[in-house]
């Protein structure tokens, strides 16, 4: 796979520093896997395709103008480290609730000199509480559920703004199941992006909901009650 080509198709061209940005993200990434569990993609081709190429397929549903964009459970970084390396109008919040993984994440932020990053270590519905409907773009990637989803990520964006999910092939089955919450939550199924990995088969898919309506004071629920019982029937 060329790296370089693949994101020409998103019109995306790196300039040289960009591209060092992500080989110092690739052999931190590869470095801190040794003693920290952030990835089971270690190859060096898998990764640069899996997951930074993956990562920026979001661009597709992206706001063009400077935005601010939230990543719930950004986990190793995925989405939001390789998009604010290629957008630096974007304003990038991470929350994530494993420790280590802030801690990783802080340190990759600082070593990147990425000054358009910051990432908390925070649950998104304790962070709802104090951010409730502060972001244009929230986003998250192989997280959770979309019915599951929806009520942790539509309680943070803004009236008028998109929460994106990044889905795999059970998209479309996850969306019928969440159609119930993301209505309930204020949000409106407006596109969606089908696409597949270069030298792969298994269709992966963008989910895009405009957030239409304030989400009702009582979302989100704790965690526990959201994952016994998600909205996903009415």
């Amino acid at each position: 796979m060329d790296f370089f080509q693949e994101l020409k198709k998103l019109n995306i061209d790196l300039s040289l520093e960009q591209s060092v940005k992500f080989e110092s993200y690739y052999t931190t990434l590869i470095e801190v896997n040794e003693v920290m569990n952030l990835t089971a993609i270690t190859e060096k081709e898998e990764i640069y395709r899996k997951h930074f190429l993956d990562s920026l397929e979001i661009t597709r549903a992206l706001p063009k103008s400077k935005y601010s964009l939230c990543d719930v459970g950004s986990g190793a970084g995925f989405p939001s480290i390789p998009l604010a390396i290629v957008d630096p109008k974007v304003e990038v919040t991470i929350i994530d609730a494993l420790h280590k993984r802030i801690r990783f994440l802080n340190d990759l932020i600082k070593k990147l000199d990425l000054t358009n990053v910051k990432a908390f270590h925070a649950r998104a519905e304790e962070y709802a509480k104090e951010y409730r409907e502060s972001f244009d773009v929230v986003t998250a990637r192989a997280v959770a559920r979309l019915s599951i989803l929806a009520e942790l990520c539509l309680p943070l964006t803004k009236v008028g703004g998109l929460f994106v999910a990044m889905k795999g092939a059970s998209g479309d089955l996850e969306l019928q199941e969440a159609e119930f919450a993301i209505q309930i939550l204020g949000g409106k199924i407006i596109k969606k992006y089908a696409f597949t990995l270069p030298d792969e088969e298994e269709q992966r898919q963008i989910i895009v909901i405009e957030k239409i309506m304030p989400t009702p004071r009582k979302y989100p629920r704790a965690f526990g009650k959201i994952k016994e019982k998600p909205l996903c029937t009415s």
